[in-house]
């Protein structure tokens, strides 16, 4: 894996104005800032894989890609079940019915397939499992309902957390 690591620093309260972003030897920027950990913490990088070791320790010293694949299919799957607890808890679960509550609160060892999804809570799911990727179909209903995770490569996971609200991530437009 090329590119350097990900410059991190612990990030200010929401009542304190944000830490200033360090940049390179150069006196640019970095190409990426991403907000991650509950928002606690800033990393800053060139290259989306630096990101992703951000959030996944080890990553950068994987040697393979089907090390790095496997390791971003596990951020994406840590993430599912943190992301559809948050949804569960903050969402009307009680206007699920016993089946969609069922779907909702399950383990993840195995992935939900449910034919049709409609329930008023969405549904997380990581794209590994469901065609085109995977066997599994995907579930028809509203998009709103469905909350995909992407790790097919780094940029695609970031934007997929991202999208989640897992985490934010920006995009320099300053930068040589």
């Amino acid at each position: 894996m090329s590119g350097s690591a990900a410059v991190v620093v612990r990030n200010t309260s929401a009542a304190d104005r944000p830490p200033v972003a360090p940049v390179k030897g150069d006196g640019f920027p970095y190409r990426y800032e991403m907000i991650f950990a509950g928002g606690s913490l800033r990393a800053y990088a060139d290259e989306p894989g630096a990101l992703v070791a951000a959030l996944r320790p080890g990553y950068d010293a994987l040697a393979t890609a089907e090390e790095r694949r496997e390791a971003r299919l596990r951020a994406a799957l840590d993430t599912q079940v943190r992301v559809q607890a948050e949804l569960a808890a903050t969402g009307p679960l009680e206007e699920c019915t016993a089946e969609e509550r069922a779907v909702l609160l399950g383990g993840r060892h195995v992935p939900p397939a449910p034919e049709e999804w409609t329930g008023p809570v969405p549904l997380v799911l990581v794209t590994s499992f469901y065609e085109p990727s995977g066997s599994l179909p995907r579930p028809r209903g509203p998009e709103e309902l469905q909350v995909w995770l992407d790790p097919a490569d780094d940029w695609t996971l970031l934007r997929s957390l991202h999208s989640a609200g897992a985490i934010h991530v920006a995009v320099s437009q300053n930068r040589r």
